[in-house]
């Protein structure tokens, strides 16, 4: 497993890695960083000719517990003052020759005899004393298990004319695998120990192999929940980085589709992939986005996609979301293809996409399995229900207040208003809704369905019985809330279901003068986001209007010969004709 090389400094990235794959944590992991820092990733000498390293954007293991894990001795303190996060260049740690110095201080770093799950096994291999290192659970026990008697069966002079690298000179004579790395220091074996793959150590040498053999827990790939489609593909991703990987290497067959390993997290040593496809996606955008991965400072990212994208977005409290994301990886293909980068987390199933305007987010896999008349129709319809969901409430609300015109008096309640405020009512109604939602989140399938036949009867006929609703509030509300479901994405939903507020409560003390207030912050909000240097309502604001006709329309695919993305470097799908 070798991490991709490292793109030079105008952010455009190189090769995808030396004839390996990208690094996972489910089968075949990004790799934990050596002792240079993140921030000295840029100066890394070159590897070896004949000898691969793994490098990633980690700190050394044990290096960032400020000697938590370190303990006494000069190789066992290994990161002692370390814990800022990479600020400070981090001490190496190198392999003694003797093999019993080197168990002690992995035994005391690796909690071996406190953790169950740390095993240490003392073999000889070619008449030396040796030591396979792994954790249980994290790697294929029947793998290991081959791989000890490969080493075991060595003959016992193999090793008596090998002064120095013995290691080296088990991988290319021995060991029969396609995935094997030698390494120089204890910190690179507790990282590749800790992350799942299996140490070797051979006494006398300084240096130790790295075998990749994990085989993590992952569930079959299934079609996602949230982005069901009655035609296409039926796979999405899973909390498995490698097969997520795998899933969109397989649609996009480019040699310049990247795959950056990354990692994050002092403790957690988070695998974080960055795909794009390099000469066709904004030359500043995967830069940008590698140096605030390595520039996040935390223990861990133990909720995965959304604990990064806070550190990548920065501190916000606009409730508009600036990330996409999606289980689905044709999506994430497609995206890529126009230009833009994906962002897979390990333990993960989903993908962020970016940058992501207010467009995207109505959007569905679906339109685009259908014919491009029906595919636009579905469009509108989700339209639709968007801005039911958003502008109903208030404009009858703000009709009803300021008296609506004779040809509208219809819409005003047919009856009393009952003892409850119109405004109030609605906010009750709203909030109601919420907490229902919240519960069927929260209730187990089979009392699901008794919680719905409770919720419609209190809210609804019981509600509108004993005068605390009209049947008008209760009917648009219930529309409002079909609306909101037809939004295809959660997070923009979410947040087009609290914006709606600033129109509500106007509504209800002004009128209409007060909905058209709450509609003029909320294009404010709007227009004052950014998705990454994109404008939250392009190609709206400002106008493009090759890529506004895509808005509207689904177009017919091979009639998209462009990208419309600001800043591509390669604008053209297919070569200009004329």
């Amino acid at each position: 497993m070798r991490k991709p090389e490292q793109p030079p400094a105008d952010g455009r990235g190189a090769s995808a890695g030396r004839g390996g794959r990208p690094a996972d944590a489910g089968a075949a992991g990004l790799q934990p960083a050596g002792p240079e820092t993140s921030r000295q990733r840029a100066g890394e000498e070159q590897a070896a000719p004949g000898r691969s390293t793994r490098k990633g954007a980690g700190g050394a293991g044990g290096a960032g517990e400020g000697g938590a894990a370190g303990g006494g001795g000069p190789a066992g303190a290994a990161g002692e003052g370390s814990e800022g996060g990479g600020s400070a260049e981090r001490v190496r740690h190198p392999l003694a020759p003797n093999l019993g110095k080197n168990l002690q201080v992995l035994r005391r770093r690796l909690g071996f005899g406190i953790s169950f799950d740390i095993s240490i096994q003392e073999i000889v291999v070619g008449g030396r004393p040796a030591a396979v290192l792994a954790v249980d659970g994290l790697v294929s026990g029947a793998l290991v298990q081959r791989l000890m008697q490969h080493l075991i069966s060595v003959p016992g002079n193999t090793l008596a004319d090998v002064r120095e690298n013995a290691a080296e000179h088990l991988r290319r004579t021995v060991i029969g695998y396609y995935d094997v790395e030698v390494v120089e220091t204890l910190d690179e074996v507790v990282d590749q120990v800790l992350a799942g793959l299996v140490c070797v150590l051979v006494d006398g040498d300084t240096h130790a192999l790295i075998v990749d053999m994990r085989s993590y827990p992952a569930r079959a790939v299934e079609e996602p929940d949230l982005e069901r489609v009655t035609r296409g593909a039926r796979d999405g991703f899973i909390e498995t980085l490698l097969y997520n990987s795998a899933l969109i290497r397989r649609r996009i067959r480019d040699p310049r589709l990247r795959m950056e390993a990354l990692t994050a997290g002092r403790r957690s040593k988070t695998n974080i992939v960055l795909c794009y496809l390099d000469g066709v996606t904004p030359r500043y955008l995967p830069a940008r986005l590698k140096k605030r991965i390595e520039e996040v400072d935390t223990d861990g990212l133990p909720m995965g996609t959304k604990s990064l994208e806070e550190y990548i977005t920065g501190i916000r409290f606009n409730p508009l979301p600036i990330v996409r994301y999606t289980e689905r990886p044709d999506v994430v293909a497609a995206h890529l293809l126009e230009g833009y980068v994906a962002i897979l987390v390990d333990t993960t199933p989903q993908a962020m996409i970016l940058p992501a305007t207010a467009w995207s987010f109505m959007q569905h896999a679906e339109e685009y399995f259908q014919n491009p008349t029906v595919g636009t129709y579905l469009r509108w319809i989700r339209a639709l229900g968007f801005f039911a969901s958003f502008l109903l409430v208030p404009l009858w609300l703000g009709l009803v207040v300021s008296g609506p015109p004779p040809a509208l008096s219809w819409v005003g309640p047919k009856g009393p208003a009952g003892v409850v405020p119109l405004l109030w009512q609605f906010l009750v109604l709203e909030v109601g809704i919420d907490v229902t939602r919240q519960a069927f989140v929260h209730t187990p399938t089979p009392l699901a369905s008794s919680l719905g036949i409770i919720a419609a009867v209190l809210l609804g006929e019981f509600a509108v019985k004993v005068g605390l609703f009209t049947n008008e509030v209760v009917l648009y509300s219930a529309l409002a809330a079909i609306g909101f479901f037809a939004i295809p994405n959660l997070e923009f939903a979410l947040a087009v279901r609290l914006l709606r507020y600033l129109t509500i409560i106007p509504a209800g003390l002004w009128g209409i003068p007060g909905v058209l207030s709450g509609l003029f912050l909320i294009f404010l909000i709007f227009l004052f986001t950014r998705s990454f240097g994109i404008p939250y309502l392009w190609p709206l604001l400002p106008p493009n209007v090759e890529a506004l006709v895509r808005v509207f329309l689904r177009s017919p695919i091979p009639t998209v010969r462009t990208r419309t993305l600001p800043g591509v470097e390669d604008r053209y799908t297919k070569p200009p004709t004329g």
